[in-house]
């Protein structure tokens, strides 16, 4: 009688240990815990920590609470002004309600997955290419409003949504890298003309500085002569004075305007061809005159007025 009293709470204790461990559950404190009593959801979830459930009655699956990192596939799209891109992006999203997470929806991931995909086509038909490149905040708030709005009712909330790349094509590469040439080279030439304005400004008021003091000019051609001299060059500098040159310049007109001038004396004095004589009886031939030559008369600027003609001597009377 006492080993078979011994032998059944051998037995109860073994059963109850089995019970026991089939029952017991330990949920961790990012996860909670789903019971399904059969079939039906249990009216609590359970917490992290220890619990226990019936053995073929209950079935509880556990959600993980944490902040999901879920990479979007490269969608390839084009933008509202016409242009092919590829855009892939990441979604942070997590869970908020276990229970809505098991029953609503049958994987929660993978319909956050595609509905990261079809958001992400949606927004690059809407937008243009500048706003791909240059504002994504816009856009990443926009997908997030667009990816959060049906997520609440499967117990998902969507922290945040960020494009990661964007890839253009090699030939609008190309356009886009001339065109930044040229926007450099267009600033380079209007900075280069405004340092030019300035610098003409400035070495106008100097020139008006230096006018007013002759000596000023000539300082600054001796620091100039000691500028080059600084270096050790086999350059030679001769100062030559500009009003040398204004007088040779005016020398060179002076001289022009006076053989114009002679020129004219010439014309004016040369008598005009008349018209021919009329037939008349012959008469004796005359011996033709001889001419006199004419010598220029040099002066100290250059060529003077022509000289007078001498008169020429009478004919001799003929018997």
């Amino acid at each position: 009688m006492v080993e078979e009293l011994v032998t059944a709470g051998v037995g109860l204790a073994c059963a109850g240990a089995v019970y026991f461990l089939a029952a017991a559950r330990v949920v961790k404190q990012y996860e909670r815990g789903v019971v399904l009593r059969l079939g039906k959801l249990a009216s609590a979830v359970r917490g992290p920590g220890f619990t226990m459930i019936i053995p073929g009655i209950d079935r509880m699956r556990k959600v993980n609470m944490q902040i999901v990192t879920m990479p979007v596939p490269a969608q390839e799209g084009i933008t509202r002004d016409n242009v092919t891109v590829r855009v892939d992006a990441v979604v942070y999203f997590k869970v908020v309600d276990a229970a809505d997470a098991v029953v609503r929806v049958e994987d929660y991931r993978f319909a956050v997955s595609q509905m990261a995909q079809t958001s992400l086509r949606s927004i690059i038909g809407k937008s243009e290419l500048d706003d791909l490149l240059s504002n994504r905040e816009k856009l990443n708030q926009g997908l997030e409003l667009m990816m959060d709005s049906p997520a609440i009712g499967w117990g998902v909330t969507v922290d945040r949504v960020e494009i990661k790349d964007v890839s253009l094509p090699e030939t609008m590469k190309r356009s886009m890298a001339r065109q930044a040439e040229a926007t450099r080279d267009r600033r380079a030439r209007v900075i280069n003309a405004d340092a030019e304005l300035q610098a003409s400004k400035k070495l106008a008021e100097a020139a008006a500085a230096m006018s007013d003091q002759p000596a000023a000019l000539q300082l600054r051609l001796l620091q100039t002569v000691v500028a080059v001299a600084a270096e050790k060059n086999s350059t030679l500098v001769l100062p030559f004075p500009v009003e040398l040159l204004r007088f040779l310049e005016r020398s060179g007109l002076q001289a022009q305007a006076q053989t114009a001038q002679a020129e004219a004396e010439r014309e004016r004095v040369q008598p005009p061809a008349g018209p021919a004589a009329p037939e008349a009886s012959p008469t004796p031939e005359v011996p033709p005159t001889p001419e006199v030559p004419r010598t220029p008369v040099e002066s100290g600027d250059g060529m003077g007025p022509l000289p007078q003609l001498e008169e020429l001597p009478e004919a001799e009377n003929l018997p």
